[in-house]
C-alpha cells in the first residue's frame, strides 16, 4: 500500500588529463550508459577506472548506483562502503548508503549515515526527506512528519515531499490535514498519481468507499501499470465485499511486484473473508514477515490463527496489533485473549 519515491546521487565531474583525465573519461562514459539503463555496460567502464586507481571514490560510488538501479542493493551497498573507506568525507555515498540500507530494510543503520551528513550539510533537504522515509517505515510517524515537514521547508516546490507528509498524516489519523497538503500537492502538479492514491487511502479511511475507488481510478489512469495502486484498488474493493474484482487486481498487483506485503496482507484478508482459514494464515504470515510494519497486519494474522484454532498465537497477533494502535479488537477477542 505504500509508495515512496528514492533518489541516488551519480556524481559527475569535469575533465583533466592523463591518469585524471581516463578516470574521468571511464566516468563519463558510464554515467552515460547508466543513464540509458545500460547497465552492464556502464558498470564495465567503472571498473575500468577502478582497476586504473582502486580508490576513485567517484567510481565506486557511481558502481554501487548502477547495482541499486538494478535491485542489487547488497552490491551497491559493498561499493559504497568502499567509497566511504576511501574517503570518510564523500557525502554522496553516506546518503546512497543510506538509501541501500532503507533497500534492506536496515533501517537504524540508514539513520546513522543520515546523521552523518546532516551534521556535515545540515540544510540539504533531500535527507530530510528520506529521513522521514526511514521514521515511517519504523512507525515513527511524528518524526516521519517533521522530518517531511523540515524538508518540505527547505524546498516548497517538490511534490514528492509534501505527498510524503500527506502521508504520514493519513498514519497519524489526520485526515483534514491529509486532504489539505494533497490541495496543495495538485496545485504543485496535478498529474503526480501518487496524490490521488493518498487521496483513496483517506476516503477509505473515513468509510468513502465511493470516493476511495474515483481517486484511486484517477490514480490508475495516470500510471496504469503501478503495481501499488492497483493493490490499493483492491483492498477498495475488499471493503465492498466485491471479491473477484479485489483478488484480480490484488493478483496482477503481485504479478508486478511479488515482493509487496502489502498484497500478500490483502490477498490473506481475501481469503478470510472466502472463510479460507489455512491460505489466510499463510499469507499473512508472509506478510508479516516481508514487513511486520504494514497496517493492521497483526490483526489479520491474529483473525487467522483464531479461526484456525491457534488461540496463544491469536492473543499474541492481537497484542501486537493493540500495541501498534490499531484499534480494531472487539471485547470478545479482549476477554478471550484475558
Amino acid at each position: 500500500m505504500e509508495k515512496y519515491w528514492i533518489i541516488l546521487i551519480l556524481v559527475a565531474l569535469g575533465c583533466s588529463e592523463s591518469k585524471e583525465g581516463k578516470l574521468q573519461k571511464f566516468l563519463a562514459k558510464g554515467n552515460m550508459e547508466v543513464k540509458n539503463k545500460n547497465y552492464d555496460q556502464g558498470i564495465s567502464y567503472y571498473q575500468e577506472a577502478i582497476r586504473i586507481d582502486p580508490c576513485f571514490t567517484e567510481g565506486l560510488n557511481n558502481l554501487g548506483t548502477a547495482y541499486y538501479k538494478q535491485d542489487k542493493y547488497s552490491q551497491a551497498l559493498k561499493y559504497y562502503q568502499d567509497a566511504i573507506q576511501c574517503d570518510p568525507d564523500f557525502m554522496p555515498a553516506f546518503y546512497n548508503r543510506a538509501n541501500a540500507y532503507y533497500a534492506l530494510k536496515e533501517y537504524f543503520n540508514a539513520l546513522n549515515d543520515l546523521d552523518r551528513i546532516q551534521a556535515a550539510r545540515p540544510d540539504t533537504a533531500i535527507v530530510y526527506f528520506t529521513r522521514g522515509l526511514v521514521q515511517t517505515k519504523l512507525r515513527n510517524f511524528d518524526l516521519a512528519k517533521a522530518a517531511f515537514e523540515k524538508a518540505y521547508g527547505l524546498d516548497s516546490t517538490n511534490v514528492e515531499f509534501l505527498v510524503n507528509l500527506a502521508n504520514v498524516k493519513y498514519y497519524l489519523k489526520d485526515y483534514d490535514g491529509a486532504k489539505y497538503d494533497l490541495g496543495e500537492a495538485i496545485k504543485l502538479d496535478a498529474s503526480e498519481p501518487n496524490i490521488y492514491n493518498t487521496l483513496s487511502l483517506v476516503a477509505i479511511a473515513q468509510n468513502e468507499t465511493a470516493e476511495a475507488l474515483a481517486q484511486v481510478n484517477k490514480a490508475l489512469q495516470l500510471a496504469p501499470s503501478e503495481p501499488y495502486f492497483m493493490n490499493n484498488r483492491g483492498y477498495v474493493y475488499l471493503v465492498q465485499n466485491r471479491l473477484e474484482e479485489a483478488v484480480a487486481d490484488i493478483d496482477n498487483s503481485l504479478g508486478v511486484d511479488p515482493t509487496n506485503g502489502w498484497a500478500y496482507r490483502n490477498k490473506g484478508i481475501y481469503y478470510l473473508m472466502k472463510d479460507d482459514y489455512p491460505n489466510a494464515e499463510r499469507l499473512l504470515v508472509q506478510a508479516n514477515e516481508m514487513d511486520p510494519f504494514i497496517d493492521k497486519v497483526h490483526f489479520y494474522l491474529g483473525m487467522a490463527y483464531y479461526k484456525n484454532g491457534k488461540q496463544s498465537l491469536a492473543c499474541g497477533q492481537f497484542r501486537l496489533s493493540e500495541e501498534a494502535g490499531d484499534g480494531m479488537l472487539t471485547a470478545a477477542l479482549i476477554k478471550m485473549c484475558q
